[in-house]
């Protein structure tokens, strides 16, 4: 049962109460003004229904007490009881009173149910009161309860939430540290490669260098013994020409010696040899009529021969002039 639902019985049993207790005056009143009347002055009888109406008061007064008390959960002490059942013993015995005086049973009986009625429901009203205030109380202290393990359970769900935010900035942000350490690693290893990268090319550029120094200082070095050794050579032909040069002219100094010791002759020389006595002449410096003497030959056709052997000599220097060049 929720409080919607106690709140409803609790109005019913407040209205069933009320009305019971406005039953109960009434018939009191009813009840009571004529036994007042019967013994009260004759000029005194329009105060007859004062006394029930005084007593009902009571009545009522107990019955609206006893319910703020129940409902505020506190207890009135000795006093409340004392009057709850004062009142009601006077409204049973007012009521009472004339059947009882008459030794009428039935109506002691019948004048006794509404007083009985109003004493046992302000009673039991009080019993009910009591109880529905403490099973509100209860339920209060439970819907509090249930509140607090709410508010607690959402103030543990949002610390866990809480916690997992935390947990998933702090995951994200170890990932963002990892990936700025993997990135700084592969900046510092590829930096690493490009420098030795570029100390291998260095070091190629190097080597090649080197290499093409050793080379270049290799070819110096073979162009220079080359060219010595073409010198060498060189030296060594010249020696050899010029020992050849001068075994030649040696040779042809002894063949011309061997050709102009002959002395003057009468008879032509065949012309070859002729030729070469001719020659010699020219080279020893003879004049013209002693080479002719010398080969029998005229000294016209020595003459020619002169001419012909100066001008091969006049062209042998430009000769060698333009092979040189």
């Amino acid at each position: 049962m929720n409080s919607v639902q106690i709140r409803s019985a609790e109005r019913a049993l407040s209205a069933g109460t009320w009305l019971i207790v406005c039953g109960a005056v009434l018939y009191s009143i009813l009840t009571v003004t004529p036994l007042m009347a019967k013994h009260t002055p004759d000029a005194w009888d329009w105060t007859a229904p004062i006394l029930p109406l005084v007593v009902d008061a009571a009545v009522v007064i107990v019955v609206r007490l006893d319910a703020v008390l129940a409902r505020l959960g506190g207890h009135g002490g000795r006093w409340p009881v004392a009057l709850r059942w004062m009142t009601g013993g006077m409204t049973l015995a007012l009521n009472i009173a004339d059947s009882a005086l008459k030794r009428d049973l039935v109506g002691v009986a019948v004048h006794a149910v509404a007083p009985l009625l109003l004493i046992v429901t302000a009673e039991t009203s009080l019993a009910y009161r009591r109880a529905i205030s403490a099973a509100l109380t209860a339920l209060d202290a439970r819907q509090r309860a249930e509140q607090n393990e709410r508010q607690q359970a959402a103030a543990a769900e949002r610390e866990a939430a809480d916690r997992r935010a935390r947990e998933e900035r702090e995951h994200a942000a170890m990932l963002a540290r990892e990936q700025r350490e993997h990135e700084a690693r592969l900046a510092r290893e590829k930096a690493d490669w490009e420098a030795a990268a570029r100390r291998e090319e260095a070091d190629r550029i190097e080597a090649r260098e080197q290499a093409e120094r050793e080379a270049r200082e290799r070819r110096e070095r073979e162009r220079e013994q080359q060219q010595r050794e073409r010198e060498r050579l060189e030296r060594e032909a010249a020696a050899r020409r010029e020992a050849e040069r001068r075994q030649r002219e040696e040779r042809e100094a002894r063949e011309r010696a061997a050709l102009l010791s002959g002395g003057p002759v009468d008879e032509k020389a065949p012309e070859e040899q002729a030729r070469r006595i001719v020659r010699a002449a020219f080279a020893e410096g003879l004049p013209v009529r002693a080479a002719a003497d010398l080969c029998g030959w005229s000294i016209g056709w020595v003459s020619s021969r002169y001419q012909e052997l100066r001008d091969a000599s006049q062209s042998a220097p430009r000769e060698l002039e333009g092979a040189a060049s």
